[in-house]
């Protein structure tokens, strides 16, 4: 089999402040496609700290250029002389123009981590998580210009048990995505395999995450508490103040019980807060300026 040549787009952060293990550019390089560039960008709007492009470390390792332009329309004609056959997009965040798309003669594909035609946009990973969904699934589709509305060549389905974080989930659908992303390539470069359309009746959207939904809330359930601390970790992070001290909750369970929303309720070396609906109890913690603590630790030095 002759290599396929392509252009990988993206950075591979499958939600917003994970880290990436950059599988999909990895897996495409070690079953033998020649990869010609990546294209990429590491803007942050979530954090001062520029954290280091894992794709672009891996380019660089195998000797791939590295292209970050302002948008990919501004290196077209660059892109047109690589003569690639196909692109590959994981977690890009940018809007790849029509005029860009059709440079490649088998378009670009996308790895998008949710069973589509459900949960399209930005934040399919939070939002099975935040809906407590027991399945979910890595869908291969092609790209074109509306939103993650392109046809499925395949999907992957995966089943959650309920206590994943973020950067749990963006982990293991990178692994699976770059699996099923050499699996189905030959097939999708021969035609042999037919992208099947999606069923727009059914298509869902989330609503962008913003930093005030990381503020706890405890008039809603300890259950929708509990699954934002995992889906909002690292950004926005699930935050509240304790006795003028302000925490980031980095882990926490839920507990039978009723008392007043957003009152504290201690036993012994537990502590946590009253909700509309049991308990949400906290395991650990990072209160402002200090490390991450259990929440043991945090009585033993604090006084609540």
């Amino acid at each position: 089999m002759s290599k396929t040549r392509i252009v990988f787009f993206g950075n591979e952060r499958l939600a917003t402040g994970v880290t990436s293990t950059a599988n999909t550019l990895r897996s495409l390089i070690e079953a033998g496609h020649e990869v010609v560039a990546v294209v990429s960008h590491n803007e942050s709007t979530t954090s001062r700290k520029q954290r280091t492009l894992e794709v672009a470390e891996v380019a660089e390792a195998y000797g791939i250029p590295v292209l970050l332009p302002a948008k990919p329309a501004d290196i077209r004609d660059q892109l047109v002389a690589m003569q690639a056959d196909i692109g590959v997009l994981a977690a890009y965040g940018k809007i790849v123009p029509q005029s860009v798309i059709d440079i490649f003669p088998h378009g670009i594909i996308n790895i998008h981590p949710s069973h589509l035609p459900k949960h399209r946009g930005p934040i399919p990973i939070e939002a099975v998580i935040l809906g407590g969904e027991p399945a979910t699934a890595v869908s291969i589709m092609r790209l074109v210009k509306e939103m993650d509305a392109g046809p499925v060549y395949g999907r992957a389905e995966v089943t959650l048990n309920g206590d994943e974080t973020k950067q749990q989930l963006a982990d293991d659908f990178l692994d699976i995505g770059g699996s099923l992303i050499v699996e189905l390539l030959p097939g999708i470069i021969d035609g042999s395999l037919v992208a099947v359309p999606q069923d727009e009746a059914a298509a869902t959207y989330d609503n962008l995450i913003t930093k005030e939904d990381g503020l706890l809330d405890f008039t809603k359930p300890a259950v929708r508490l509990e699954r934002e601390v995992r889906a909002y970790l690292e950004w926005p992070k699930s935050r509240t103040t304790i006795h003028g001290k302000d925490v980031v909750i980095i882990g926490a369970h839920i507990m039978d019980g009723t008392g007043k929303p957003g009152e504290i309720w201690k036993d012994g070396k537990q502590f946590g807060f009253y909700t509309s609906e049991d308990i949400f109890v906290v395991d650990t913690l990072k209160p402002a300026g200090k490390s991450e603590m259990t929440a043991a630790a945090f009585l033993a030095g604090y006084q609540i």
